[in-house]
């Protein structure tokens, strides 16, 4: 019999969230409207570290089950809602006589408001389908093949990612050429970070698993994103 969620409260279930939302957070308020070329691969900086929350993700769901994982998903939306609206409100208080810093913050935290949507829209999507595909996997695979669950679940994750944000976000100002660009390699650098950090997942998910003493299949879950309920 598999081991299932037991009553008692979580040791490191908040830890993982707050990790989730940090690294959410940073990786759109950091880099997210520069893009870098590094050995003739053009791509959007915050990709960089984008992909460790859907490691970070599949690590919530593979623990605690997509409920649990729903609710740190909605975490993070509210938290990429507040950081967009403190930075609105920072960008548009006038400068004090003499503070020479306006333009410096109006470039790191001006985001217009279609980069910011955009931005949201592909999150909440592409997280979602991210921890959905893993948790019909795991009960398709009876818990095996842990890899299979991860990359999976990142490649189909990644890809609504992808395919929402940078067309709502850069079609239009962006060359096509460059968008496309972008695109493929964003992608293929969100999902080589997944293959390459399969080990660290098979670890962390191992030792979470034996000392929360949950290892959660989603059989009987309700799979609507619109919830908190656990």
């Amino acid at each position: 019999m598999h081991a299932q969620t037991p009553p008692q409260g979580f040791r490191y279930y908040e830890l993982v969230m707050a990790a989730f939302v940090t690294v959410l957070l940073c990786s759109n308020l950091i880099g997210v409207s520069k893009v870098a070329t590094v050995g003739g691969l053009t791509f959007g900086t915050g990709n960089l570290f984008f992909p460790l929350s859907y490691l970070f993700g599949d690590i919530l769901t593979e623990v605690y089950g997509y409920k649990r994982s729903r609710r740190v998903v909605w975490a993070g939306f509210g938290a990429l809602v507040f950081a967009s609206v403190m930075s609105t409100v920072v960008v548009a208080l006038p400068p004090a006589d003499g503070w020479t810093g306006q333009a410096v913050i109006e470039q790191a935290f001006g985001s217009t408001w279609r980069i910011v949507a955009a931005s949201m829209v592909a999150y909440f999507m592409g997280e979602f389908t991210n921890s959905f595909v893993l948790a019909k996997l795991k009960i398709a695979t009876e818990g095996r093949l842990l890899w299979v669950r991860t990359i999976g679940s990142t490649i189909c994750g990644e890809l609504v990612d992808t395919l929402v944000f940078y067309p709502l976000a850069f079609y239009g100002v962006w060359p096509d050429d460059l968008l496309v660009s972008v695109m493929t390699a964003n992608y293929a650098i969100k999902v080589g970070w997944e293959v390459l950090a399969t080990p660290l997942t098979y670890r962390v998910v191992s030792w979470l698993k034996r000392a929360e003493g949950v290892d959660h299949y989603d059989r009987d879950t309700h799979f609507t994103p619109f919830s908190l309920e656990v």
